[in-house]
């Protein structure tokens, strides 16, 4: 009796997703340990003394364990039939942190729960997103091919985006934006990327390119435009008309609108940050929040944490300098080390190898989510699916372009690597309830 209970509960479950799940946590509290393992200490008791961060992140793991045990073992409709409450629950969560909330390195998106552990509602509240997304996506009335449908789709990605960023996690916000993937993969109109993609490089392209410089090269754009689509426009006289009104909104975007987003919406450090990517200083002077704090001495962010970040995985070579070897994440050089910049210290350790060998992990980890979504007969487990891959794709890319500066610092945690209970039993969960839906793949979930 007890093999046949064993056997029916273990049924259907991807054993492979799971073991990469795991190899991935394991290799993150391995990071964590070369950050901050001191000589001549006793290892095992460090371990288990819940003091040091890799002790703690063990015990995380223990909890995450316990909690991914639950989700294999509970019913798969509980997470269609609750969906939307628990969306509209992590949304009062986010909001409870502006009356209760800690303020964590300026961010003000964390709820203390004692004992020196805190909980960041924005990071729970991914998987809420994820779950009503699919909760909608899957009705039968919901007829996304209707601008109305997808209009919904997408205030319920950004809502938690946008009360992300009034406290001040910009990072998180921007991690809402990988719903769109799902979104596309849905049927939300491929212009809609295109238009988004070509806003970036237009920001972008503000920021290296002279203001004036910018303005008559999209000016020679749009006359090139009209002559070489000549033939069209006497067939169509409407293509003049967008043409024309795309070039005013490009070159309004381009003088007015962007210099109001560093100056007037984004803090100072943010604005800097951003610049400093593409190589350029950003005057402080000009930004409206730090006019508001004139009494206080003018502190100007700097690159110190990219160019460390370089440093240490430059000096992993090919090769890497081993294991408990590296000098720059060992000698703290690195700041938030064992967070958001983890990823220096693997490349220190084990070099460009180890780094692409990881990374190879972290890929064959999506594949098998996105092979998982596409074998799925509920849409709703196919669109939490994507969700899932989405996540993390975006997770991956931004922090290890982040680390490698080819994108601004923005807090982004590496999945199931970087220290962090919220984090860890954030995608925990996202991994477990995808596992839970894809073993009952056979039932039709709405």
């Amino acid at each position: 009796m007890a093999k046949r209970n064993q056997s029916s509960v273990s049924q259907g479950v991807d054993w492979l997703l799971i073991w990469m799940y795991a190899i991935l946590v394991g290799i993150g509290i391995l990071c964590i340990f070369m950050v901050e393992y001191k000589p001549g200490t006793d290892v095992f008791s460090t371990f288990i003394s819940g003091k040091t961060n890799y002790s703690k992140q063990l015990i995380f793991a223990g909890v995450c364990m316990i909690m991914a045990t639950f989700i294999i073992l509970s019913d798969s409709k509980l997470y269609t039939a609750f969906a939307n409450l628990m969306y509209a629950f992590g949304i009062l969560l986010m909001m409870a942190t502006f009356v209760i909330g800690k303020s964590i390195n300026g961010s003000k998106s964390w709820i203390p729960l004692g004992g020196g552990f805190n909980l960041q509602p924005a990071e729970l509240c991914k998987i809420f997103t994820a779950l009503a997304l699919a909760k909608y996506m899957s009705r039968q009335e919901t007829n996304f091919t209707r601008s109305k449908s997808q209009i919904i789709g997408v205030i319920l990605a950004l809502s938690p985006a946008i009360l992300s960023h009034f406290q001040h996690e910009d990072g998180l916000a921007l991690a809402y934006l990988s719903f769109f993937i799902a979104l596309y993969r849905e049927g939300l109109p491929p212009q809609v990327l295109i238009i988004g993609a070509s806003v970036g490089v237009l920001v972008i392209a503000t920021l290296v390119v002279d203001a004036n410089v910018l303005a008559v090269s999209l000016t020679i754009i749009a006359i090139a435009l009209l002559y070489f689509m000549k033939k069209l426009i006497k067939r169509n006289k409407k293509i003049v008309t967008i043409i024309i009104s795309l070039w005013v909104i490009c070159v309004g975007f381009q003088r007015f609108a962007v210099p109001f987003i560093f100056n007037n919406v984004f803090e100072c450090y943010q604005s800097t940050r951003i610049y400093s990517m593409v190589g350029k200083d950003y005057d402080c002077s000009m930004n409206k929040h730090q006019a508001k704090s004139a009494n206080k001495p003018i502190k100007k962010p700097d690159d110190y944490n990219v160019r460390q970040s370089k440093i240490a995985i430059g000096s992993g070579g090919l090769i890497g300098r081993g294991f408990l070897k590296g000098t720059q994440t060992r000698g703290k050089y690195v700041p938030e080390q064992h967070t958001d910049f983890i990823f220096t210290s693997l490349g220190e350790a084990f070099g460009f190898i180890g780094c692409t060998l990881f990374l190879l992990l972290y890929l064959g980890m999506l594949l098998r989510i996105v092979q998982i979504a596409e074998r799925q007969r509920s849409a709703f487990s196919r669109v939490y699916a994507y969700s899932v891959a989405s996540i993390i794709f975006f997770h991956i890319t931004v922090n290890v372009c982040m680390t490698i500066g080819l994108f601004p610092i923005i807090g982004i945690p590496l999945p199931l690597i970087s220290y962090g209970g919220s984090s860890l039993l954030t995608f925990t969960i996202l991994i477990f309830i995808l596992l839970k839906l894809d073993s009952d793949r056979q039932m039709v979930l709405r």
